[in-house]
C-alpha cells in the first residue's frame, strides 16, 4: 500500500484526530461527568399556596380576583355572607349592656348596703348610749324608791304612817323595779346577744355583722356577674374574628392560578379555594461532598440564567444529605468512586426577567474557596 497517495493520507489523518479527541477526553476529561462538575443546574421554581378560610364555613358571596390576577399581601381575595355571624355579634353586644347595667345596679345596692350598715351601727351605738343613760336614771329612781319605802317601813313599824301611805310607797318601789327591767331588757334587745361593753364603739352588733355579710354575699354576685361578662366578651371576640376570617385576604403576593371555589358555593373551613403561585422563587442543584465544602444554610451563591446570562443571587435555604439516587456516578476508567450528593435550595432574590421555568446554573468556582 502507497503510504503517500491522498486517500491514505486523509485515513490517516482521521485516525489521528480520533487518538487526539480519545487522549483530551483521557486526561483532561470533557465527558460527561466532568462537565457536570463544571456547572450545576436548576430549574426556577416558585413555591404555591393553597389559600382557604380558616376555622369558618359559609357561602361564598364575592370573589375578587381572577386566574392570572398578581395579588400582594393583604388583598381581599373572597368574602364569605356574615349575615349569620353579624347577628350573633348584635345578639352578644345586646347581652353584655343589658349585663353592664345589672352590674351598675347590683354595685349600687352594694355600696348602698355598706353605708347603710355603717349608718345603722352609729345610729345603734347612739342607742345603746341612751339606753344606757335612761338604764342609769331609772336605777337611780328606784334606788330612791327603795330609799323611801326602807324609811315608811321604819315609820310603820312604829306606827307612824297609816298602812296606806305604806302601800303606795311599796307600789311606788314595784313601778321604779319594773322600769329598770323594761329598760335593761330594752338595753338586751339593741344590743342582739352582743357582749356589752364599757365602750360603745367597741360592741360588735350581730344585726351590723348580719348586714354586712349580706353585702358581702351581693358583692360575691357582683364577681358572678362581671365573669358572666367576661365570658360574653370573650365570644363576642371569637365572633369579630370569626367574622374578619369571611373577608380572605392575600397570605403573601403572587400570581393566582386557579380559583376553585365559585360564588354562590357553600365553603367549608380549611378547604383550599384558591391557588397562589408565591413570590418566593427558588431552586435545587445537586453538588458533591468536595463541592459542598464549608457551604452551609444561610449562606450567598450566585447564578446565572441559561437564556439572557442574567446574574440571580441568592440565600442557601437547605443544605442536606440528598437521596442515594442522586448521588455523583464516576467513571470506573478513571477508578474513581461515587461521590455523595447534597441538595442545595437556593432562595433567589427577585431580579427582572427571571421567572419560574428558566434555567439557573451555578459556576464550580462559587463553592471554591468556602
Amino acid at each position: 500500500m502507497d503510504i503517500h497517495s491522498k486517500p491514505v493520507r486523509i485515513g490517516l489523518l482521521f485516525l489521528g484526530l480520533i487518538i487526539l479527541c480519545g487522549l483530551a477526553l483521557l486526561y483532561k476529561g470533557h465527558d460527561a461527568v466532568a462537565m457536570a462538575k463544571e456547572k450545576r443546574d436548576g430549574i426556577v421554581t416558585a413555591e404555591q399556596v393553597r389559600v382557604s378560610f380558616d376555622s369558618v364555613n359559609g357561602r361564598l358571596l364575592k370573589e375578587n380576583v381572577k386566574e392570572g390576577d398578581h395579588v400582594q399581601r393583604g388583598d381581599i381575595l373572597m368574602v364569605m355572607d356574615s349575615t349569620d355571624t353579624d347577628l350573633t355579634i348584635q345578639r352578644l353586644e345586646s347581652q353584655i349592656a343589658q349585663m353592664d347595667a345589672e352590674i351598675a345596679s347590683l354595685s349600687g345596692t352594694i355600696d348602698v348596703a355598706y353605708q347603710k350598715a355603717d349608718t345603722d351601727e352609729v345610729e345603734t351605738h347612739r342607742q345603746i348610749d341612751q339606753q344606757k343613760a335612761v338604764i342609769a336614771s331609772s336605777q337611780a329612781s328606784y334606788e330612791n324608791k327603795l330609799s323611801d319605802y326602807n324609811r315608811m317601813a321604819q315609820l310603820m313599824d312604829a306606827g307612824a304612817i297609816s298602812k296606806m301611805e305604806m302601800d303606795n310607797v311599796t307600789a311606788q318601789l314595784r313601778v321604779a323595779e319594773a322600769d329598770v327591767r323594761s329598760q335593761k331588757e330594752l338595753l338586751n334587745k339593741l344590743l342582739g346577744g352582743a357582749q356589752d361593753s364599757d365602750s360603745t364603739e367597741d360592741i360588735a352588733l350581730p344585726s351590723i355583722s348580719q348586714e354586712r355579710q349580706s353585702a358581702d354575699n351581693k358583692a360575691n354576685d357582683l364577681e358572678s356577674l362581671k365573669q358572666q361578662k367576661k365570658q360574653l366578651e370573650v365570644q363576642l371576640a371569637q365572633q369579630k374574628v370569626n367574622r374578619d376570617r369571611l373577608v380572605l385576604r392575600a397570605p403573601e403576593g403572587g400570581k393566582i392560578l386557579k380559583v376553585i371555589a365559585k360564588e354562590g358555593e357553600m365553603v367549608s373551613a380549611n378547604t383550599p379555594v384558591i391557588l397562589l403561585e408565591s413570590d418566593r422563587y427558588y431552586y435545587d442543584i445537586y453538588i458533591n461532598e468536595e463541592e459542598k465544602g464549608n457551604l452551609k444554610e444561610g449562606d450567598r451563591l450566585t447564578g446565572h440564567t441559561v437564556a439572557g446570562n442574567i446574574k440571580v443571587p441568592g440565600t442557601v435555604r437547605l443544605a442536606a444529605r440528598a437521596s442515594g439516587f442522586a448521588d455523583f456516578k464516576m467513571s470506573r476508567e478513571k477508578s474513581s468512586a461515587d461521590l455523595t450528593a447534597f441538595q442545595i435550595r437556593t432562595y433567589i432574590d427577585r431580579v427582572p426577567g427571571v421567572i419560574p421555568g428558566m434555567t439557573i446554573e451555578v459556576d464550580r468556582h462559587e463553592f471554591a474557596g468556602r
